[in-house]
C-alpha cells in the first residue's frame, strides 16, 4: 500500500481486495459479512469496523500491520491475533545454535526412543507446547548430533529422527509471531527426510511442508509439495504407505478447499477417506494421527472452508471425540466446530465450542487465531455470550 494518507479506510480496503484478486462476495463471505456491505465500506457509506473485524479483514486481505487498512498508528496484527509461547526462545536458540563435539556422544536408539516419547507429549497433554519445550531442546540438540556418529541404515533412520523432532519444532512455532522459524522449521525436517532416502519420512515432510503453504496462502504450493512426493508411495506396499497415501491425498483436498476449489477438494478426499477405510476403523498413525476420524474431522474444515456452514455442523455432529486419543486434535477439531456456527451466525454454539476446545486444549486454543479473534468479537456482544467470552479471554490470555 503506498504511503498515502489522504487514502480512506474505504479506498484502502478496495485497494487491498483488488490486489489479492477477491472479489467483493467473497471477501464479504471471508469476514461474515455480505457483499453489499463490503461495497458500504468500500464507498464510506459504513464507518471502520471496530478491532475484531479489523483483525478478520486483514487476515483475509494479507496485511501484517493494521496501519495499512486504517493509515493510523502501527499495530502489528500478530501481537493481537498470535501469542508466544515463553519457550520459544529456548527453541529458536536450540535451532540456530551450530552441533559441536560432546563428550558424550548421544546414543542413536536413545534418541529414537525420545522421539516416540516426545510425540506422547505432544498428543497426550492439554498444555502440549510446553510438555515438548521441556524436552525439545535437548532432544534436537541430540538428534542434530547423531547422524554424524552412525552410518548405513542406522544414519537413514537417525535423519528420519531428526525430521520428527523438526516437524514437533514446526508444530510448537505454528501461530506464534515467528514465522521465519517455522519455515526454517519446515525446510529442515524435509531436508532430513530426503538425507534419510525414506519415501515415508519424505511423505510426512511434505504433509507439514504444506501446512505452512496453507498458512501462508499459497495454496498451489500446498498442493504441489504433496503431489509431487504422492508417487514415491506405493498404497499396495504396505500398511506404512497405505496411511502416507492416504494422508497426502488428505493435503491436496485441504489445499484446494483453501483455494475454492470444492470439486478438487472432494476428489481428493474421497480418496483419502478410501485409504482410512482400507486400514480399518481401529487404525491411527500415532503421530501424524491420520485415520477415520482425522479424515472425517478434515471433512468439516472442507466444509467451512467452502462455506458449507450448515453442511459443516451436520456433519461434526455426526462424530464422536472418543474416537481420537489426541487433545490437540481434539481442539482442533471443536474450534473448525464453532467456525462453522460462527459462519451461521450462532454466537452461543461459538462461545460453547470454544470453552470445551479450551478444555482439550488450553495451548491448541491459545494459539489459534479464530479462536483469539472470534473472543474478541464475541466480547462486544451483550448478554451471557459476552460475559462467556470474557471468561475465554482471561484463559487465552487476551485480558490480563
Amino acid at each position: 500500500m503506498p504511503d498515502e494518507p489522504e487514502l480512506t479506510f474505504g479506498r484502502r480496503v478496495r485497494i487491498l481486495r483488488e490486489r489479492s484478486g477477491k472479489t467483493r462476495a467473497v471477501l464479504g463471505g471471508l469476514v461474515g459479512r455480505s457483499e453489499e456491505w463490503v461495497k458500504a465500506i468500500e464507498t464510506g457509506k459504513l464507518l471502520t469496523p471496530r478491532l475484531p473485524l479489523l483483525l478478520s479483514l486483514a487476515d483475509v486481505l494479507g496485511v501484517d500491520d493494521l496501519a495499512e487498512l486504517t493509515g493510523d498508528q502501527s499495530i502489528p496484527v500478530a501481537s493481537v491475533t498470535k501469542a508466544t509461547h515463553p519457550a520459544t526462545a529456548a527453541i529458536a536458540e536450540a535451532m540456530n545454535r551450530p552441533v559441536v563435539a560432546r563428550d558424550v556422544d548421544p546414543d542413536s536408539a536413545d534418541v529414537h526412543s525420545r522421539v516416540g516419547h516426545a510425540w506422547q507429549l505432544w498428543h497426550g497433554s492439554t498444555t502440549e507446547r510446553t510438555a515438548v519445550a521441556a524436552v525439545l531442546p535437548d532432544l534436537l540438540r541430540d538428534a542434530r548430533a547423531v547422524v554424524r556418529l552412525v552410518d548405513g541404515a542406522d544414519r537413514r533412520r537417525a535423519y528420519a529422527d531428526l525430521a520428527q523432532v523438526y516437524h514437533l519444532c514446526q508444530l510448537f512455532l505454528a501461530h506464534q509471531p515467528a514465522a521465519e522459524l517455522v519455515w526454517l522449521a519446515a525446510d529442515r525436517g524435509m531436508q532430513a527426510a530426503q538425507d534419510a532416502d525414506d519415501p515415508l519420512a519424505i511423505a510426512t515432510a511434505a504433509w507439514y511442508y504444506a501446512y505452512v503453504y496453507r498458512g501462508a496462502g499459497q495454496f498451489a504450493a500446498a498442493e504441489e509439495v504433496v503431489g509431487d512426493v504422492i508417487p514415491l508411495l506405493d498404497p499396495e506396499a504396505s500398511t506404512d504407505h497405505l496411511a502416507r497415501w492416504g494422508q497426502l491425498q488428505l493435503g491436496v483436498a485441504l489445499a484446494s478447499a483453501k483455494a475454492g476449489r470444492g470439486g478438487v477438494a472432494w476428489k481428493y478426499w474421497d480418496r483419502s477417506s478410501g485409504a482410512a477405510d482400507a486400514l480399518g476403523r481401529g487404525y491411527l498413525h500415532p503421530r501424524t494421527m491420520f485415520g477415520r476420524f482425522t479424515v472425517d474431522a478434515f471433512a468439516v474444515t472442507i466444509d467451512v472452508e467452502l462455506f458449507r456452514a450448515g453442511e459443516a455442523v451436520v456433519r461434526a455432529e455426526r462424530l464422536d471425540l472418543g474416537d481420537m486419543p489426541s487433545h490437540t486434535r481434539r481442539a482442533a477439531f471443536l474450534m473448525d466446530s464453532a467456525r462453522a456456527h460462527h459462519q451461521r451466525r450462532e454466537h452461543v454454539a461459538v462461545v460453547h465450542l470454544l470453552g470445551r476446545a479450551l478444555r482439550e486444549s488450553v495451548e491448541t486454543t491459545r494459539h489459534q487465531p479464530f479462536a483469539r479473534q472470534a473472543i474478541l468479537e464475541l466480547m462486544g456482544r451483550r448478554g451471557t455470550v459476552r460475559d462467556d467470552a470474557r471468561e475465554l479471554a482471561l484463559s487465552v490470555g487476551l485480558l490480563g
